[in-house]
């Protein structure tokens, strides 16, 4: 397989059109027999009919498209998304024709308007459209990556004077400027666009990619309509996507496995509205630090402050978060009060521009932890760390701190712990720190993370990480690893909870003179 898988699907797709035509060999009606369904037109799902992919091989190989797109009916699904591509997602055109008649039976059967029904597949020219059309499709997938904006602008015309609409990809800026050119020359009813969290390139998942593209794309047009697509794989990560303001998701992978609970996954996403998490992480996602560069730094987080011109000379530094310990047995440990103190003199000396603050807490049953729920609840604080996989499980739990700004950390010490990391993944946690265990103390133990389970974790994730973290290694961290955010706290101290001025400024000094 190709390191970029997407240009190794394209050029088999080429050769396939050369050599079996638009129609891939199937008998393909010529003129169009069934009604236009209007495509996703308030907020939905749209699941997905879907074998097999490059990244997890056969998913459900003995998938039978109708009977798959009757249940997703069933389920209240706004549409179904049905993979056309052979070689390496087991899909037909004759199983969208399949997908087109049972949601046709569907309406017949219940008396209901079915779901509108989407060919996914990387189609390259407008003669691929009419084929989509005259199949039964209400709408096609049009990917901004592997087409110019003239070829983009044109099937995207086509789709339109035929009735049907497009799902118009985009996840980088330069597909946002071919978006732009589109939808400046095609009715935004016709167009609703996607975002992948799943880089089609090598499939590696980011879930806040579809986060940092949602604010640009509604600069482009305020009335687009936003799918989030790929990386849900519970409902609880379905909820997290309805919780950043996005009007659909597609559901591929997790409704092809188990089509029987497509349901749950309807109602996750259409019962959540936006809340303080979801603003939370589409405010971080669009942070400019964040943006690839030949200068690019991590983001740091100083964690255990305990005084006020800490605070402030971190900040001066460059800190980005910072972290305020709300835990009795940390010899690091503050209160509500400080926070509050804190936070006043930071905006009022820096404005906008002041880190942001973390409540970072390892206990559920504590008065520390009441106070960084109230903290977060007045905003206060910008996120509470969860320290601790029981820690995270307990507040995820409850629907009303679920939708608080948060992000969990977890102890990783065996291959066996990265377990806890994954399953936080999969219900929808897009960033999550890990750090090393001691057996006398959370946080700030000068212990480093195993260097291979750190390796295992950034091939697949945005890496955060904390633990023995210093001047003399972080280079090192950074080039071996690309760490997103690094978590800093022993190495800079003079003594547990009082930073050193010159530790702190050698620290950003080494830091900002390596990036560079």
């Amino acid at each position: 397989m190709s390191s970029n898988i997407l240009q190794t699907i394209v050029d088999k797709r080429k050769q396939d059109i050369a050599s079996l035509g638009y129609e891939f060999g199937f008998d393909i009606p010529e003129k169009r027999t069934r009604k236009i369904h209007p495509f996703v037109q308030s907020k939905g799902v749209i699941l997905e009919v879907k074998r097999a992919s490059p990244s997890k091989g056969l998913i459900a190989p003995n998938l039978d498209s109708g009977a798959t797109a009757l249940a997703y009916s069933r389920a209240g699904a706004r549409a179904i998304s049905c993979l056309t591509e052979t070689h390496y997602f087991k899909g037909t055109l004759q199983d969208l024709m399949k997908v087109c008649a049972a949601v046709d039976a569907f309406e017949k059967e219940t008396g209901l308007t079915g779901p509108a029904v989407l060919r996914k597949d990387f189609l390259l020219d407008e003669n691929e459209v009419e084929v989509a059309f005259r199949s039964g499709a209400d709408a096609v997938l049009l990917i901004a990556r592997i087409l110019d904006k003239q070829t983009l602008l044109k099937m995207a015309q086509k789709a339109a004077s035929l009735g049907i609409s497009v799902l118009l990809e985009v996840r980088s800026d330069d597909d946002l400027q071919k978006l732009e050119y589109v939808m400046s020359r095609v009715e935004h009813q016709y167009i609703l666009c996607g975002v992948n969290s799943r880089d089609l390139r090598d499939f590696t998942i980011d879930l806040l990619t579809p986060a940092r593209m949602l604010k640009k794309i509604k600069q482009i047009a305020p009335d687009a309509r936003v799918t989030f697509e790929s990386g849900i794989l519970s409902p609880s990560s379905a909820g997290f996507a309805a919780s950043m303001g996005f009007n659909a998701i597609l559901l591929g992978e997790a409704a092809a496995r188990n089509p029987q609970i497509a349901k749950e996954y309807v109602t996750a996403f259409e019962k959540t509205p936006v809340d303080m998490r979801g603003d939370s992480w589409v405010r971080f996602a669009i942070r400019p630090e964040l943006s690839d560069g030949p200068s690019k730094r991590p983001l740091v987080k100083i964690c255990g402050i305990t005084n006020l011109s800490d605070a402030v000379f971190a900040s001066e530094c460059g800190a980005d978060f910072l972290g305020f310990i709300l835990f009795n047995k940390s010899r690091r440990n503050t209160n509500a009060s400080f926070i509050q103190k804190c936070k006043a003199e930071l905006e009022k000396k820096f404005g906008d521009k002041r880190p942001a603050l973390v409540a970072v807490v390892a206990d559920n049953d504590s008065d520390e932890y009441d106070q960084a729920i109230k903290l977060a609840c007045s905003g206060t604080v910008d996120f509470i760390q969860l320290h601790g996989i029981r820690v995270c499980k307990e507040f995820i739990k409850n629907p009303d701190l679920n939708k608080l700004p948060h992000y969990c950390a977890v102890n990783i010490k065996t291959a066996g712990d990265l377990e806890d990391f994954e399953y936080l993944n999969s219900i929808g946690e897009p960033r999550i720190l890990i750090d090393a265990i001691s057996e006398t103390a959370v946080g700030g133990t000068g212990i480093q993370v195993d260097a291979d389970l750190v390796k295992k974790v950034s091939e697949k994730h945005k890496l955060w990480i904390a633990g023995g973290i210093t001047a003399d290694n972080v280079n090192s961290i950074i080039k071996n690893y690309n760490p997103e955010l690094i978590d800093v706290s022993s190495s800079v101290e003079s003594e547990p909870g009082i930073k050193n001025v010159e530790k702190l400024k050698c620290f950003f000094d080494i830091l900002s003179a390596d990036c560079k």
